[in-house]
């Protein structure tokens, strides 16, 4: 009796993952749970990979995962792989949660305020009125990206919503405008 291979077994997990949706997106709701539940347990496995000592962030993921794959349902191309895109999509939400988990951690860190801080309100409120006036002298197409994720923290997504700007515009304008900015300063100098 031959042992199935890994390449194997995979093959008939994408097969049956993908028959499971076809079933499901045609109405049968008992297939369609089977679908999930066999989707979680592969992606699952794949974010524990990753994150092996934080269980209970995994199962986070997974659910979130798990909810952009049913919104992106429409987005999935049947002649690709399943698998291969509901990963990518769990990868794109491991990247929120490190994100996310970055900016709580930066402000848990203790910080030497001496070093990083200016030495009195005044350095401060110079800083703002600088950096104000060198943003004010850029399009807004420049200075609206770098405002809502440079200087709010906003993902490049989430700018994108707030700004009505494609998440491309977004990066475009951020780049473009950090450069504008260098040449500038360097002029100034």
């Amino acid at each position: 009796m031959a042992v199935p291979s890994l390449q194997d077994s995979y093959g008939s997990l994408e097969a049956r993952l993908k028959r499971q949706l076809l079933f499901g997106l045609a109405g049968d709701a008992f297939v369609y749970c089977q679908f999930l539940d066999g989707l979680s347990g592969h992606l699952r496995t794949f974010l524990r990979r990753r994150l092996p000592h934080r269980l209970d962030d995994v199962e986070d993921i997974l659910q979130e995962t798990l909810l952009a794959v049913h919104d992106a349902l429409h987005t999935y191309q049947s002649n690709r792989p399943l698998t291969t895109w509901a990963r990518a999509i769990a990868r794109y939400k491991l990247m929120d949660f490190f994100r996310r988990h970055a900016r709580r951690e930066a402000l848990h860190e203790v910080v030497d305020d001496e070093l990083h801080f200016g030495k009195s309100d005044v350095e401060a409120a110079d800083a703002r009125r600088d950096v104000a006036g060198l943003l004010e002298a850029l399009p807004d197409r420049h200075r609206v990206p770098i405002e809502l994720v440079k200087l709010q923290g906003l993902s490049v997504a989430e700018a994108a919503r707030c700004s009505g700007l494609s998440e491309s515009a977004i990066k475009v304008g951020i780049h473009r405008g950090l450069k504008l900015l260098a040449v500038r300063v360097q002029v100034e100098r």
